[in-house]
């Protein structure tokens, strides 16, 4: 293959050490959702409501990694990429998401691991990237406490069965996200609404990361055990003072709530007081469990918000100003093209003291790519990542701590609510044929990591 024209990028910049990988999760790419026993995840219900996904997709397909994972593992090898991030499906596992197990789930991803491996590729597991198992939200889902039992005894069978060989582990994916959007807004699955919802799903979630990472580290010292936050570089609209203490209540939600328990701060009650309303649900001796000392904490930023006063607006008194409204280059999904926001996410989280490494698993955009003669030429995508990695190289320059990045996404995949019309992969999928094509910006990639 000929080499794609390259920037002034050079992977040596950023030191020997450096992770490079690409990411993925288990019910954006797998499909076969009831096959060999597995069982049925919130998604799967969520998914076949009426007008919950655009134009009505689903994820019985989606890339069909599940039969097709060696084409797409050999894919891996042939850009280059030394580091593959997957995550496990617990209803796959445990279908019912509790004892017992499914050998037949435990098998397919040992395949999966063993074949990572053989390609000379280092497997890194998420264990919640989430699709909770349907028969657990019959409970209560992440709002039942007993929540943090259910995920204890998953992430047990995970590390007794994988940890073998898998030394990269991730406890929870976004959790910001999926309690938000899953549990206040009811814009993704399970489709709850209200704050008692959203407060619950919060402190359990955030239970069950450390109790997760404590059970990985018993029964596999050695492994490098992480978590992962979503994170978004927030400003004010304007220098009023009602905007800028309007964009510090968005940055305590979106940036802070999670983190900072799990650091051993608590949660931070005093920037966003409806927080309050946690000590509810706070038992003796919680504010003790929240925290773990992480090996690293993976960030995954995408874009910037600009944010203003809302009084109107419950609990957060504050709303986004859309890219749209503001007229900037915005992606697929309506986000900004912002690449300093990367920078300022990192320059932000290096203020913490208990974070030892900082890993960005995610980070991507999805265009409107188009296949053309065999071809796609996505070079916003391309410009997209080369312009972050700059923002890595000047946070690095400045003594930040940051220690590897991951794309998203390996292959176009099922978008949760934008079903298969936003497209982030470095590998454009025909849905009907499921045939993989390397983009652009994988070829780049791909000679960037040579």
């Amino acid at each position: 293959m000929n080499k794609i024209e390259t920037s002034f990028l050079h992977k040596d910049q950023f030191g020997d050490n450096f992770l490079w990988g690409v990411s993925t999760a288990a019910f954006q790419i797998e499909g076969a959702h009831d096959a060999d026993g597995k069982g049925t995840s919130i998604w799967d219900v969520f998914t076949s409501q009426k007008g919950k996904i655009k134009n009505g997709h689903h994820a019985i397909t989606a890339c069909d990694f599940y039969n097709s994972y060696q084409t797409d593992i050999d894919l891996i090898n042939e850009l280059n990429i030394p580091n593959f991030r997957f995550s496990i499906s617990w209803p796959r596992i445990m279908p019912t998401g509790i004892h017992p197990v499914n050998q037949a789930g435990i098998d397919y991803y040992n395949k999966i691991i063993d074949s990572v491996l053989a390609a000379g590729v280092e497997p890194w597991i998420t264990l919640y990237h989430w699709d909770l198992p349907h028969a657990l939200e019959t409970k209560g889902g992440w709002t039942n406490r007993e929540s943090v039992s259910w995920f204890s005894e998953y992430v047990a069978v995970c590390a007794e069965h994988f940890g073998d060989r898998v030394k990269n582990w991730m406890v929870i994916n976004e959790p910001s996200v999926f309690t938000g959007a899953g549990y206040f807004l009811g814009i993704h699955a399970p489709g709850k609404k209200g704050i008692t919802n959203y407060l619950k799903a919060m402190h359990h979630v955030t239970l069950a990361t450390a109790a997760g990472a404590k059970i990985l580290r018993n029964k596999i010292p050695e492994a490098n055990i992480g978590t992962t936050f979503s994170c978004t570089h927030i400003e004010p609209a304007t220098e009023s003072l009602k905007d800028v203490e309007a964009a510090k209540r968005v940055d305590t939600l979106l940036n802070r709530t999670f983190i900072e328990p799990i650091l051993g701060l608590g949660y931070p009650q005093a920037d966003l007081p409806v927080l309050k309303k946690l000590n509810n649900y706070i038992l003796e001796d919680d504010l003790n469990n929240l925290a773990f000392d992480f090996d690293f904490i993976g960030l995954q930023c995408y874009t910037r918000e600009v944010v203003k006063s809302a009084m109107l607006i419950p609990y957060i008194g504050a709303e986004l100003i859309s890219a749209e409204k503001r007229n900037v280059i915005s992606t697929d999904m309506g986000w900004e093209v912002y690449p300093p926001a990367l920078y300022h996410v990192l320059k932000k989280f290096n203020n913490y003291k208990g974070i030892k490494k900082i890993i960005i698993t995610e980070n991507g955009a999805a265009f409107p790519d188009v296949l053309t003669n065999g071809k796609v030429y996505d070079i916003k995508r391309t410009h997209y990542i080369q312009d972050h990695l700059e923002q890595i190289l000047k946070a690095k320059k400045d003594g930040f701590n940051v220690e590897g990045y991951f794309v998203w996404s390996l292959t176009d995949n099922f978008e949760w609510a934008e079903g298969y019309n936003a497209r982030f992969g470095l590998i454009h999928v025909d849905f009907e044929t499921q045939q993989r094509t390397i983009k652009h910006s994988g070829l780049w990639f791909r000679d960037f990591l040579s």
